[in-house]
This record gives structure tokens, C-alpha cells and sequence, in this order.
């Protein structure tokens, strides 16, 4: 694409590789199955991995099952964590015949100082005590491996924790001599009453170069991706109560996709574009969420550059592999353990190898029978999530030399704040867009 101005911007190009065959589900049949296979499936390629780290992780102890231990005798025990929580809501309440004279607790975060880990495999559970193992940090779904030993009580003292780390990533190409740009940015929420069509004409005419700026031009032209990551839209609650809509009201509720494809049709005109699912978009709820309907985008659909997609979604452009996901899953840790940033909370689902280790406990998925497709099997160069109060970047390193940029994207109809990703380096800064009246 090519903008006339006194100098003329070229767009760069990159090459771009779709990643997200393992968040399809095509050939999956739900007949009835349970959680539980899912949960046997982490556990079992989780362990495989654990017990290949043990012997450098404490050579000198034997690793045994939970119904295997013996009192007072040291040893290694890998398992799934489960946190039992006095606070955790449990449906079952709403439906309780005797109601007590104080309301169901609806609090931000459930955490209590009462909460207690067990671990669990398949021949049993024993309880955890120590204070090598918070409560606080960790989430049921966890794999980990253990090393402590057995008390008179049945109590399982913890005195070292080992975590799976950082997986293996594919080598970062070296040889990447200009800077190129991934656009990062999440909860447009068109439709919605904080959303400003202004401010989200802004952001498509500083990605497609129609800026009379020259600096800005340049910028533009330097933008080879643009990523697009969940809750794009909001639909008035007032509609949607279950029971059929006059056309008028069936015109009013999809007014806010017409507005998002006329903005996706600007952008994928000249850059490539991937838009992801949200919690408040017009997808399947539980996790791996399914890509929109290409019949919502009738003007950007036919568009080869124009690719709706997963959450969570992977993919490389120019061998640098990006993985994110729409923000769900980091919220859902936040209402179940404590961290001091949100940031923290991505670096625990890097370091545990699991995308979203509360699923299926606390947040929707998809009852998977052979396979547990949010095992962070390769350690991707960029992981973002979507959808946060605020933006925040860190950079992490691996033991084994990984180098992983993590990002929280801030809701963009609320700070007009978009994220710059340069491939060349994995520095990244924040690009915002306000309207002054």
C-alpha cells in the first residue's frame, strides 16, 4: 500500500503462520462426558514432563504416588492442586431452601485466610501444610511437584515446590534489521456507552496512513499486523432477555457489528488483521472460544487479509511467535489468588505451562476427552492478554536463555490506548488516541 505525501511510505511486509489448529473444535462430539478426562489428561503430560526434572531437581529422593506415602519419610509427590476456598460461590446457594438473613457474598476476590491446598492424583489426595506452598499464588488445576514428607496427621509438609518453567521456544531470528510493528489493542466495546465512533476513527486512520503528519506516516507504514483482541462489541441488555425481537429491535442489536465491519473493512484494505472472540461478543461462551461468524463481516470478509480467529490465539509473523488470549482467563485468577499485578498473574500461566489452569473449575471450556489444548507447549516470544484496567509490559527470561514480552492491553474505548510491538527487539510502547471537544 502506498500513501502520496512529499515522501512517499511504503508499507512493510512480513510473513505470517496461523497457529490455532489445537483451539478448533471440529471433530470433538460432546456425548455426555465429564471434566474429569480433561483433568487426566493435564495431569498426565504434566507429570511426564515433572518426573523428567526431578532427578536435577533433587536427585537423592524418591518420587512417589500419594497412596504410596509413608510417615516421616522424605519424598516427591506430583500432582494436580485443588483449593479448597470457604469463600467460592457454589450454585447450589441460589437454590437453597434455607436462606440465611445475610445476602450471598459477591466479592471481587474469594480469597479467605482459611483456604487450604490439597494435592490429588489418581490413587488419592492428601492434604498440604508448610509454608513453602501459599494458598494465595496457586489455583486448583495446577500441576506441580512436591517435595516434603508425611505427618502423624496425614498431612502432607511441603518444604520445595518445583514448577514446570518456562517451555522450550524456537530460536528469535537475529537477522531482523528494521523495525516492523505488530498493533496490539482489545475492548473496543462498540455499542456500549463509554465507546466514542471518533476515537475509534482515529485508531483506523493512524493504521491505514491517513494522517497529514509525515512522522505519523511513517509509523503507519511501518504497522504489518494488527491483532484485535476480544470484547469488539456490547449489545444493550435490555434486548437480550430471551424472547423474540420486533425488527426494529433486531436492527438496534446489530448495529454495533455493521459499525465494527465498516472499521474492519478501512483496516483490512491495507494490513492484515486478526480479530479475536471476547467474553461480550457473539461467540460460544466456554473456552477455547470459536472464531465470529465470517457472515458478521460481509464487508471485510472477503478480504485475504481479514482473519477471525480463536481465543486463545497463536500465531508467527516472521518467526516470532505471539500467543494471547482475550483476558478471561488472568481475570479469573484474579478472583482466586492474589498477586500485585496482573502482570504477575500471565508470568504464573507461563511458568505453570497452562493458559487457563482454573478450567474447567471455576472458568468455562470445553469438556476436551484426549487432550488439554491450553498447555503452553512451545514458550512464545510475545504473550498478551486482553481487556485489563491498564497497560503494563515486562520482560521475562527463561533458564534455559527464553525471552518472553509480556503485555496487558487496556480496554481501548476506556484510555484510547492501543500497544506497539517492534519484532525486531520485542520492545514495545503504547500508542493513545483522545478527543478533546
Amino acid at each position: 500500500m502506498e500513501i502520496d505525501s512529499e515522501m512517499t511510505h511504503e508499507r512493510k511486509q512480513s510473513d505470517y503462520t496461523w497457529l490455532d489448529e489445537r483451539f478448533e473444535i471440529q471433530k470433538e462430539m460432546y456425548r455426555g462426558q465429564q471434566y474429569s478426562q480433561i483433568y487426566f489428561a493435564r495431569l498426565h503430560l504434566m507429570r511426564t514432563l515433572l518426573y523428567s526434572l526431578a532427578p536435577s531437581w533433587k536427585p537423592h529422593l524418591p518420587v512417589c504416588k500419594v497412596l504410596g506415602l509413608e510417615e516421616g519419610k522424605e519424598c516427591i509427590i506430583v500432582g494436580t492442586l485443588f483449593k479448597h476456598m470457604k469463600l467460592k460461590p457454589c450454585v447450589l446457594d441460589e437454590y437453597s431452601k434455607e436462606r440465611s438473613v445475610t445476602p450471598l457474598v459477591k466479592p471481587h476476590n474469594f480469597m479467605h485466610p482459611d483456604d487450604t491446598l490439597i494435592l490429588e492424583d489418581e490413587s488419592g489426595r492428601v492434604k498440604l501444610g508448610g509454608s513453602a506452598l501459599s494458598p494465595a499464588v496457586y489455583v486448583t488445576g495446577v500441576v506441580v511437584a512436591l517435595h516434603g514428607k508425611e505427618t502423624s496427621a496425614g498431612e502432607f509438609v511441603v518444604e520445595d515446590v518445583l514448577e514446570a518453567g518456562l517451555p522450550p521456544q524456537i530460536e528469535r531470528p537475529l537477522d531482523l534489521k528494521e523495525d516492523k510493528y505488530v498493533l496490539l489493542f482489545s475492548g473496543l466495546s462498540i455499542g456500549s456507552n463509554s465507546s466514542n465512533p471518533l476515537l475509534f476513527q482515529l485508531l483506523v486512520d493512524h493504521i491505514t496512513g491517513h494522517v497529514s503528519d509525515d512522522e505519523e506516516l511513517g509509523l503507519a507504514a511501518q504497522i504489518v499486523h494488527v491483532v484485535i483482541a476480544g470484547n469488539s462489541v456490547e449489545f444493550p441488555r435490555k434486548l437480550l432477555t430471551g424472547q423474540n425481537m420486533a425488527s426494529k429491535d433486531q436492527s438496534t442489536l446489530y448495529e454495533p457489528i455493521k459499525e465494527l465491519d465498516i472499521m474492519l473493512n478501512q483496516i483490512a484494505a491495507g494490513v492484515s488483521v486478526d480479530i479475536m472472540p471476547g467474553l461480550n461478543d457473539p461467540a460460544n461462551f466456554a473456552l477455547p472460544q470459536q472464531p465470529l461468524n465470517r457472515c458478521l463481516f460481509p464487508g471485510s470478509a472477503p478480504y485475504n487479509t481479514f482473519r477471525s480467529c480463536t481465543n486463545p490465539h497463536s500465531f508467527d509473523i516472521d518467526n516470532i511467535r505471539f500467543l494471547g488470549t482475550s483476558g478471561q482467563n488472568i481475570d479469573d485468577l484474579d478472583k482466586y489468588s492474589e498477586a500485585e499485578s496482573k502482570l504477575d498473574f500471565v508470568e504464573r500461566t507461563l511458568k505453570w505451562r497452562h493458559l487457563a489452569p482454573t478450567a474447567p473449575n471455576t472458568l468455562g471450556c470445553y469438556p476436551f476427552t484426549d487432550r488439554d489444548p491450553f498447555l503452553i507447549e512451545s514458550c512464545p516470544h510475545v504473550y498478551f492478554v486482553g481487556n485489563q484496567d491498564k497497560y503494563d509490559s515486562r520482560l521475562v527470561k527463561g533458564s534455559e536463555g527464553q525471552l518472553v514480552r509480556l503485555i496487558c492491553i487496556p480496554k481501548f474505548c476506556e484510555t484510547g490506548v492501543a500497544v506497539a510491538v517492534n519484532l525486531r527487539n520485542l520492545e514495545c510502547h503504547t500508542r493513545s488516541f483522545n478527543i478533546q471537544l
